[in-house]
């Protein structure tokens, strides 16, 4: 690698349901962070689907929300430990015991 190349961070973003906010925290973070910020979201209990007032506000800003889906924490978690979380402030409140060691950002 070059000295000069900058690694981009990656960022998990955690909320209960992963249907709204942690979702558009994805999609902003890297549309606005590319190159420097990798985004990524899950849910400690996912709905299974995106919230479509979220998904009609993504769109009219002009973002491609074809790839976004609810997705459970159990999917990010073998790649938690290179992440930095993000919690919503229910599951700051309640975060899932056995990724407490990974938080490294609440609300």
């Amino acid at each position: 690698m070059k000295p000069d190349a900058v690694k981009s961070l990656n960022v998990l973003f955690l909320c209960t349901g992963n249907s709204a906010r942690s979702i558009m925290a994805e999609c902003i973070l890297n549309r606005l962070g590319a190159g420097k910020f990798r985004g990524y979201s899950a849910g400690s209990h996912p709905t299974g689907r995106v919230n479509p007032l979220a998904l009609n506000l993504l769109r009219k800003s002009n973002y491609d929300v074809s790839h976004l889906n609810s997705k459970s924490l159990g999917t990010s978690s073998r790649l938690l430990a290179r992440r930095s979380s993000i919690l919503c402030s229910q599951c700051a409140t309640t975060p899932p015991t056995r990724f407490v060691p990974f938080v490294r950002a609440s609300r």
